[in-house]
């Protein structure tokens, strides 16, 4: 630049036109730096990966140099990215489980292979559609609508019946959904072979106990008649029978909540009545403890299911408050619904359980304290009934507990099972 404008003074100098001398060179400059930007223009639109830039001089050298290195770096970098993406989509295609990217709003984005066998995706037409347009278990759109992702969801496969596939649901970035599932085929017919033995075994059992249970009836009702060193052996017996009893009701009870989805009958319950009659049998049973149990239940809000499996679950967690709270000790029981639901809660100022044991309590014959067990002639299934009872009602239930001083037990079921009374409504 310098030596353009020295070059246009020297000929300023001689011709005496100093002014036309610069607006000629300057004219020079711009079409050269117009040449410049059109070379590297082509260049860019025709550009290669290895084709070198162009020849520049001075600034325009240094721009062509700097575009280039730039772009091999871009380059270099793109092609790790894209090793890596490949990697992934190669590790994630040998997979026997099956990965499925979906958008904030549940459309299909990415998924490998075993999904397309496990789901019936079919690529790339599926794409971009709403997963639960492609399967379609109503139990899967429940599930995906409600956003509690907590427990993974089994469900047949879209795809064969006779598979059994369970799916998980994760929320990742902007709120966009990660699934998993997983071919639990082998596993849920080891789980239905054990429900069938079980069940089997103890509908076999009723029958030679009912007829022992009737012998010893029939021998302490004439217990004068018998060897008095006997008496006290046959109370016993009688009175584990009766036990042994109780255990095969509630395992045939658990069976039969397993072997079904849904209650066959559906309709609203009256829960406030339910529940008072409950509480007028914990109070028979508290008998000599002098317990003060006390309900508050919204006679306007019913619950639709079965009547029979509402009233098992929710006197097994009263009567077990009743059984773990001493004497003179307290019970509260509340029904009532909100925007959430509705929700029953039983709280008791009993002996209560450590934080350690609380996700377990709903196992099968899941002992906190096998002294406790012993002493109250429970069986170790009350809370897996209320378990199952709660699923089929579309619940859960919520524990809380401290050591010393009580528990409380507390059922949440979605609105959808819930009826408010026209009273209800037309006050709302």
């Amino acid at each position: 630049m310098l030596l353009l404008v020295t070059g246009c003074l020297v000929v300023g100098l001689i011709t005496g036109f100093y002014g036309w001398s610069l607006a000629a060179g300057l004219a020079l400059y711009l079409a050269w730096t117009l040449k410049q930007l059109l070379r590297m223009h082509e260049w860019l639109r025709l550009h290669k990966p290895d084709e070198a830039p162009p020849d520049g001089y001075g600034l325009w050298g240094e721009v062509f140099d700097s575009i280039y290195h730039l772009q091999r770096r871009d380059q270099r970098v793109r092609g790790r990215l894209q090793a890596v993406i490949d990697r992934v989509q190669e590790s994630t295609a040998a997979l026997k489980d099956a990965v499925i990217m979906l958008d904030s709003d549940g459309n299909l984005e990415w998924w490998n292979r075993a999904a397309e066998t496990l789901l019936g995706l079919k690529t790339p037409q599926d794409s971009g559609q709403p997963v639960t347009n492609l399967v379609r278990h109503p139990r899967f759109k429940e599930y995906f609508e409600q956003e509690n992702y907590a427990e993974p969801l089994e469900i047949p496969s879209p795809t064969n019946d006779r598979l059994r596939i369970q799916l998980y649901l994760t929320r990742y970035g902007n709120n966009e959904h990660l699934m998993l599932v997983r071919d639990v085929t082998r596993i849920h017919q080891l789980e239905q072979m054990r429900k069938d033995f079980v069940a089997n075994v103890s509908h076999e059992l009723r029958t030679p106990l009912t007829v022992i249970c009737g012998y010893l009836e029939t021998l302490l009702d004439n217990v004068e008649e018998v060897n008095p060193r006997w008496g006290r052996a046959l109370q016993q017996m009688h009175q584990q029978s009766g036990r042994m009893q109780t255990l095969l009701n509630d395992l045939l009870l658990l069976a039969k909540l397993e072997a079904t989805d849904y209650p066959s009958d559906n309709q609203p319950v009256p829960v406030d009545d339910l529940l008072q009659i409950i509480v007028e049998d914990a109070q028979e049973l508290s008998g000599s403890k002098q317990q003060t149990i006390t309900l508050e239940a919204d006679p306007n809000v019913q619950l639709k299911g079965s009547e029979a499996e509402l009233r098992s679950a929710f006197s097994n967690l009263v009567f077990n408050a009743v059984k773990y709270t001493p004497e003179q000790g307290r019970i509260h029981v509340r029904w009532w619904a909100d925007g959430q639901g509705a929700h029953l809660s039983v709280q008791d100022s009993g002996i209560g359980i450590d934080s350690k044991h609380l996700p377990r309590l709903t196992e099968r014959f899941y002992r906190v304290d096998s002294s406790r067990n012993s002493n109250t002639g429970g069986t170790g299934l009350g809370l897996a009934i209320v378990k199952h009872v709660l699923l089929r009602h579309r619940g859960r239930m919520e524990i809380s507990s401290v050591p010393g001083h009580g528990s409380t037990f507390t059922c949440h079921f979605a609105p959808a099972q819930t009826v408010r009374s026209r009273l209800a409504r037309s006050a709302d």
